[in-house]
């Protein structure tokens, strides 16, 4: 024992001599092992009676005892589990003063061990007797009753039946919850009594109230409930005090059962109201009211809307807490607002004071939404913050339309913005507010308005220029482009108006135009195609001035523009755009030395317009139109030369790939006659340089014409499959799998879209072994993604159907089986290991389903092989990851299912190992970090 105990106190120094992460990793581990083991509980018993151990080793012991309790109780015989108990009480009275981390810890292993262990008849009453007479032990046996309901009702990992928690909670929680209802009346007001103490009665009551042990109509019939009132006047018990009235409130909120305790509460919650004036200056007072008024109007709520009169103060609370100045209280708010307005929006008819309410609250939240007078002091995280909660305001404003009708709350906001411009000395912030507002609003707006979404189109083109105001009009404009649809005679201002926004300095104007814009295009698209020639002129115009960003923006714009036209017409106007972007190009492509920065850039720049607008324009379907029928021969005329000149580029790649997958999308079987070139140069430029991308295209050509049965076609998968596998090879000699997770998800995506659609070029290809052994190292790697593309690739080939005899299997079954057995047979091993390391290690749970198909399968073809594999594969798997007796247990599944060729119950094996590791790894993360 004393080996072990220095063994403990050695790993414990390493968390405080701070040495490098392996040696905390490692001392980690052993401690979490020694956690397992059974001469934990005695030597933790040493560690907690010596005298002489450090702070954190009693602190582990105490933290070992709460989880043995929890998972390794079997391990205490039960004659031993009296003493086991006595230990811990012990424990308890030596260290009643603390530290109270140590207690929670003893408190947490007790009401484990209360749980599990019937014989212990009354553990509350004992606890009492124990720790309740001393006034120095009372704040321990409160530290005990707190935790208790929280533990008993939460901790779902202790092993005990649905019956035997039921039982259990009965004798322990329910019995006891009027003794403890009177402890803790008796405590509240008792001679000397400390704020500590009180503080701890009030979290104590809590945890019985909010567990459903206490129901709130006991503790109304003790001092607690007046107390927990008048504890408000305490700063020392503000916070206890606020707590545990909303868990009071809380519990009453099905109204009819709690009539006669709301009664009561009501009223002490109504003569809160005059707190708000009288602690106005103290914002964390008003944020525990704000808390306590929420509560009880959402507890309260149906009583609220049928007896609004006598529950009025109540609202009228919370609106003074929503319009409290500091912006952390009104949120607390703004819940009970919405769930009241989807209870209002039900009912025929709502009271007027109701509706005066939500009047004066859409006032409060646009006086919230202003900019603070000097913008400019906010930090960059304080300016993020407030346009976060700007949103979150705006979604209370939604409230308030629902309750009284988008058109009151648009006429409010302009009423407020035609005020402040008549007064004539007014700020920016009294105007952009508002603003803001209605754009929040557009989302309610009547299509079909025409009262007044007019005034508000009407007044943007008076608003004053500020910079702030202008962004917000034109996010106005992007807001209410489906009205503007059904009203087009605003178009031509509005373009006027959005255009003026691309000139301007301030960029985010240009962003704000560049949205407008788009909407404008995407909602009103049949009333644009008209102005398609401005749009062109403009946009060739403005293409220099602004970032790409805003100028991918305009071609989405137009795209949408495009894709509202006659077929016909859209392609030439498609064509026409394009090959303004292609001569960029060419321009690079062509020149005899390499291009410039600003030349590779605008060329990039142009592919990602032209990416942007054949991602809207999607496609015109199997047959193109006459404009369109050659500009896939033609367009690759420029790509080819571009990509062999610039293929290295990381940036040029992104956004050819990227392009090209909508292109073939777009060409659909127009495409046809070059996607074997195509094919080629990419397989080229993967060769070259690894870039993922490059594989990912592939993968998506193979997947599009996978079914046409060209032979020059098929010729041209063959020879990318194996180029880009024989290139991963090269890779992998010199880079190790982790770091290239992207290039390894890409490849096993190809390589599933070769298996799915070309079979007899993959299964007889030499790239066949190289396919399995990667998706083998795609197992080892953390990513799901790829661990699913691995499970993918291999089940595609264990689980083939050309291993399954049939009468009269199709003609190349027999050859893909004599590719696939010997292959298995020679990585059986090392497969076996991957599976079951992930398995027990990082594999997603849904993983686990594959997994069983694969194992189902081996068993089944490679039974002797893998009876074989299996000890060695077990005996490398860490007992940190899945115990020995679960290894055990498993091999002994599996050789039963083999030895009765029933192999449907690997299934089961599998599932049992499955959770044995889930089990070991929960543990270790209940465990936490030692080192904190």
């Amino acid at each position: 024992m004393a080996d072990s105990m220095q063994a403990v106190l050695s790993a414990l120094s390493v968390f405080s001599s701070a040495p490098d992460k392996a040696a905390l990793d490692s001392a980690n581990a052993w401690l979490q092992d020694f956690q397992h083991s059974s001469e934990a509980w005695s030597i933790c018993n040493v560690l907690l009676q010596s005298p002489d151990a450090p702070p954190a080793a009693k602190l582990f012991a105490a933290q070992t005892f709460r989880m043995k309790v929890t998972y390794d109780l079997h391990q205490v015989d039960s004659s031993n589990l009296p003493a086991l108990r006595d230990t811990l009480v012990a424990a308890l009275e030596k260290y009643h003063v603390g530290p109270r981390s140590l207690l929670v810890q003893l408190c947490l292993a007790l009401s484990g061990l209360a749980l599990q262990f019937p014989a212990w008849k009354n553990p509350v009453q004992d606890m009492i007797d124990s720790f309740g007479r001393n006034p120095a032990t009372v704040p321990t046996l409160l530290q005990f009753l707190t935790v208790l309901p929280e533990e008993l009702t939460s901790n779902t990992r202790i092993p005990v039946t649905d019956d035997e928690y039921r039982a259990r909670a009965e004798t322990i929680l329910t019995n006891n919850a009027e003794t403890v209802v009177e402890l803790l009346s008796m405590y509240i007001q008792a001679q000397g009594v400390t704020f500590g103490v009180q503080t701890q009665i009030f979290h104590c009551l809590s945890s019985w109230l909010t567990s459903g042990e206490i129901p709130a109509a006991a503790v109304t019939q003790t001092p607690l409930l007046q107390f927990s009132f008048q504890a408000l006047a305490s700063d020392d018990l503000f916070d206890a005090a606020v707590s545990v009235i909303c868990d009071l409130i809380h519990e009453t909120q099905e109204v009819e059962e709690n009539m006669a305790v709301i009664q009561e509460i009501v009223p002490l919650i109504i003569a809160l109201k005059p707190k708000l004036a009288e602690w106005g200056d103290d914002g964390e007072k008003v944020r525990g009211l704000a808390k306590i008024f929420a509560e009880a109007g959402e507890a309260y709520r149906s009583l609220l809307l049928h007896h609004t009169e006598s529950f009025y103060p109540i609202l009228e609370a919370i609106r003074e807490c929503a319009a409290y100045p500091d912006l952390d209280i009104a949120p607390i708010t703004f819940p009970f607002w919405m769930r009241l307005a989807q209870s209002i929006g039900k009912r025929p008819s709502v009271s007027p004071l109701l509706l005066e309410e939500y009047k004066k609250l859409a006032g409060i939240v646009i006086n919230h939404l202003h900019f603070p007078p000097d913008s400019k002091a906010l930090t960059g995280q304080e300016a993020e913050d407030f346009r976060s909660f700007r949103h979150v305001m705006g979604d209370t404003l939604k409230d308030c339309c629902f309750v009284l009708g988008t058109d009151v709350c648009l006429s409010a906001a302009y009423d407020m913005i035609t005020s402040a411009m008549a007064s004539g000395n007014v700020s920016w912030q009294q105007i952009e507010a508002p603003l803001f507002s209605m754009r929040s609003m557009g989302a309610e707006v009547n299509p079909d308005d025409d009262v007044v979404v007019p005034k508000i189109m009407d007044l943007i083109p008076t608003l004053p220029p500020h910079p702030r105001i202008r962004y917000a009009a034109l996010l106005i404009v992007s807001r209410y482009t489906e009205w503007i649809n059904k009203h087009p005679s605003y178009i031509p201002y509005m373009l006027q108006f959005i255009s003026a926004g691309f000139e301007d300095s301030d960029l985010d104007i240009v962003a704000a135009a560049g949205q407008a814009l788009r909407y404008l295009c995407q909602d009103c698209k049949q009333h644009l195609v008209e102005y398609l020639p401005q749009l062109h002129s403009f946009l060739k115009a403005m293409g220099t001035k602004v970032a790409q960003e805003d100028k991918a923006t305009m071609y989405q714009a137009i795209a949408f523009v495009i894709s509202a036209m006659p077929m016909e017409q859209a392609a030439q106007t498609l064509r026409q755009f394009s090959l303004d972007i292609l001569a960029l190009v060419h321009a690079a492509a062509s020149k005899q030395t390499m291009a410039s920065s600003k030349e590779m850039k605008d060329a990039i720049d142009g592919l990602e317009n032209l990416e942007v607008m054949l991602s809207i324009v999607e496609s015109f379907g199997d047959e193109l139109p006459a404009a369109c029928r050659n500009t896939c021969q033609e367009a690759w005329l420029f790509f080819d030369p571009f990509i062999a000149k610039y293929g290295s580029d990381f940036n040029a790649c992104e956004r050819v790939t990227r392009l090209l997958r909508y292109a073939l999308n777009f060409f659909g079987a127009a495409a046809l006659p070059v996607i074997p070139a195509v094919l080629a140069r990419l397989s080229a430029a993967f060769d070259e340089t690894s870039y993922a991308s490059y594989l990912w295209i592939i993968g998506k050509a193979i997947a599009r014409y996978g079914n046409e049965e060209d032979v020059g076609l098929r010729s041209a998968f063959k020879q990318a499959f194996e180029q880009t596998s024989n290139k991963l090879v090269k890779v992998l000699q010199n880079t190790p799998p982790t770091q290239i997770p992207d290039v390894m998800e890409d490849y096993l995506r190809m390589v599933i879209s070769v298996i799915d659609y070309a079979p007899d070029i993959f299964f007889t290809s030499p790239a066949f072994p190289i396919a399995f052994r990667a998706a083998m190292a795609g197992l080892t790697l953390v990513q799901s993604d790829i661990v699913f593309a691995s499970l993918d690739v291999l089940r595609s080939v264990i689980a083939h159907d050309c291993l399954d005899p049939a009468p009269v299997p199709p003609p190349k079954f027999p050859i893909y089986a004599a590719a696939i057995k010997p292959l298995v047979e020679k990585e059986g091993l090392e497969l076996t290991g991957c599976l079951l390391s992930g398995l027990t290690g990082d594999f997603p749970e849904d993983a686990v389903s594959t997994v069983i198909t694969i194992f189902r399968v081996l068993a089944a073809l490679w039974s002797t092989q893998l009876l074989s594999w299996l000890p060695v594969v077990l005996s490398q798997l860490p007992s940190t990851s899945v115990p020995d007796q679960a290894k055990t247990v498993f091999l002994s599944d599996v050789t039963q299912s083999i030895n009765a060729r029933d192999y449907d119950k690997v299934k089961y094996a599998i599932i049992t190992l499955n959770r044995a590791s889930r089990k070991v790894r929960e543990r270790r993360r209940n465990m936490g970090n030692l080192d904190r």
